[in-house]
């Protein structure tokens, strides 16, 4: 069930366009601690002090960067390609 953005008015239409934005920070987040906590798991299991919390720390936040901006451009081509097609 579609609703028409020009038949939403106030915090509906707002929430509508801000709404695919909310969950990236919690998304990007998650996946950083994600892998910190693997690599202290593994630090922990292979008896090192702290090689695997770094590696897989930077590898989370790599992988997080990249699917931000994957994430972004995805949504900014579409609102671009809807503002288009009006």
């Amino acid at each position: 069930m579609k609703t028409d953005p020009e038949k939403l008015s106030g915090i509906g239409k707002s929430l509508k366009e801000v709404g695919p934005y909310l969950g990236i920070g919690v998304q990007l987040a998650a996946t950083v601690v994600l892998m910190v906590l693997i690599g202290n798991w593994l630090d922990k299991k292979f008896e090192q002090k702290f090689i695997f919390t770094l590696i897989f720390g930077l590898l989370g936040i790599f992988s997080g960067m990249y699917n931000l901006i994957k994430t972004l451009t995805y949504l900014e081509k579409k609102k671009k390609d809807s503002g288009n097609a009006e």
